[in-house]
């Protein structure tokens, strides 16, 4: 008998579709599980993965590339265990070498796998969470301890399926393990030699990224490197190479002075006159859900689209492959531009431009503006995190939002969104929290759109960062899309 199935949400946002967009757009809010229609059960895995991976985040703090891998990991593992109980898809490590007879390919063996692939692959992702992935397994009316290599039992299929993921992934350029060559022992840790140009205190050259000392609620100072400034090295999903898609150079102060003057000041302009709705979307598009990033930020929109869509078992296992892999590779390939240009961000750009002048900017917690020396500028965040610790060009929230918004799109065969999100501007930066406003997500195109904007806004990339990141978002998408479609319809083959 099949395990009993509750749907609910863990810690997760959730929204309420537009049947129209005439209709007023609704209201944001939790929902608790007595008020959720039913999901399936890849909905349900996808919650404890977001938990799980904002567990992660809780102890290790924000890691975005990191996630995104993690989350790939997962939704590969369980669509490779799905697959061996479809009639034509075909699994990214084994192919179609799992395939089940077609009486055994029921919603039964197939709910079975897909748990037993998703622990699995959770618990090497997230050892730290292993006692609650175990609690989440039990809940769904599985033995967290049961072990099986028989690939004549779902159990079997599920185990072996993550396993070949995981080998496949454990030393994939990562550093998961802090053992790969050019480390040193740290987990994640860099593997490419990078040094910064710049001090923390002096602009050496204004076109390398400069490191910034952030201040932590205890008081205390940190100076946060670049994160995994090694991940262009990881291996792809999808796209051929990292640099598939690289872009041309980002305007420097050597050679397009008057372009990126202008958008120095571009920056400048938002930072001093930030409307209640922008600074709520400067925080929507920062935080993401609990931290997860533009990865857990993108597949909580296709859960969205789940439930708008009500999809069974098998289109949402597609969906979530599809969006979390394709926010990987835009991650390994936005980070593989950003180590080659190793450009600046507005922190230091607008420190070179403006050094002596006084300028006006975002007067600090207490909200409002006010005239200050432009070494004093800051952008609209918290001083535990003033501004992303890796360099500008490309926008990491651009390019991912582009690639799964462009992916949301091509898979459900719509731009239409139609949902809204509603919060309290000013809530997660400044100590006195605004009214509500009512963000409209109308189309995946518009919410991507909204993504990379706030990045200027928020201070944190000038616009070209975000304009050029967004473009190749989508080239990424509109190329991978085929690969995609082909381990759907069975004509996928292994990639080594």
């Amino acid at each position: 008998m099949a395990p009993v199935f509750i749907a609910f949400v863990l810690a997760g946002v959730c929204f309420v579709a537009c049947s129209s967009p005439e209709q007023p757009r609704p209201l944001h809010r939790f929902l608790p599980a007595a008020d959720t229609q039913d999901v399936s059960l890849a909905y349900a895995w996808l919650d404890v993965a977001e938990e799980a991976t904002a567990r992660n985040v809780d102890q290790f703090a924000a890691r975005p590339t990191v996630v995104s891998r993690t989350l790939a990991i997962w939704a590969t593992a369980m669509f490779d265990a799905w697959a061996a109980y479809d009639a034509t898809a075909v699994g990214s490590r084994l192919g179609g070498a799992l395939r089940r007879p077609v009486l055994e390919r029921t919603l039964e063996n197939k709910q079975t796998a897909i748990s037993f692939a998703s622990l699995h692959a959770l618990r090497f992702c997230y050892p730290e969470s292993r006692a609650f992935l175990d609690d989440r397994m039990r809940g769904f009316g599985y033995d967290p301890d049961a072990d099986s290599d028989d690939v004549a039992t779902p159990v079997g299929i599920g185990i072996r399926a993550a396993n070949a993921v995981i080998a496949y992934r454990r030393r994939d350029g990562s550093n998961q393990f802090g053992d790969e060559q050019g480390g040193n022992g740290t987990p994640y840790g860099d593997t490419s030699g990078y040094a910064p140009v710049n001090p923390k205190d002096r602009i050496v050259d204004p076109d390398r990224w400069q490191p910034i000392e952030f201040t932590l609620a205890d008081g205390s100072k940190v100076t946060p490197g670049f994160l995994t400034p090694h991940w262009g090295k990881v291996k792809t999903f999808a796209i051929e190479r990292a640099d598939q898609f690289r872009p041309e150079p980002p305007p420097m102060t050597t050679g397009d002075d008057t372009l990126l003057r202008a958008q120095t000041a571009q920056v400048i302009a938002y930072n001093n006159s930030l409307t209640h709705e922008q600074k709520a979307i400067v925080e929507f598009m920062r935080d993401g859900p609990r931290s997860t990033g533009q990865s857990g930020h993108w597949l909580r929109f296709a859960q969205d689209v789940s439930r708008r869509d009500k999809h069974d078992l098998d289109r949402d296992v597609k969906l979530y492959f599809a969006i979390a892999n394709v926010a990987m590779d835009a991650f390994i390939s936005c980070w593989e531009t950003k180590r080659v240009y190793d450009s600046s961000r507005p922190w230091t750009l607008i420190r070179h431009y403006y050094a002596g002048q006084t300028i006006t900017g975002w007067a600090g917690v207490e909200g409002g503006t006010k005239q200050m020396p432009a070494e004093d500028w800051r952008p609209y965040s918290p001083e535990s995190f003033i501004t992303p610790p890796f360099p500008g060009y490309t926008s990491g929230h651009a390019t991912v939002s582009g690639a799964c918004s462009k992916m949301l799109e091509l898979f459900t065969g719509s731009d239409v969104y139609g949902y809204a999100e509603r919060r309290r501007h000013c809530e997660l930066t400044e100590t006195d929290a605004g009214d509500y406003v009512m963000l409209d997500l109308p189309t995946f195109s518009a919410t991507a759109e909204m993504a990379a904007v706030s990045r200027a806004m928020g201070g944190y990339h000038i616009p070209i960062d975000n304009d050029v990141g967004l473009k190749v978002g989508r080239e990424i998408a509109v190329w991978s899309w085929p690969k995609y479609q082909q381990h759907f319809d069975g004509t996928a083959t292994v990639r080594q």
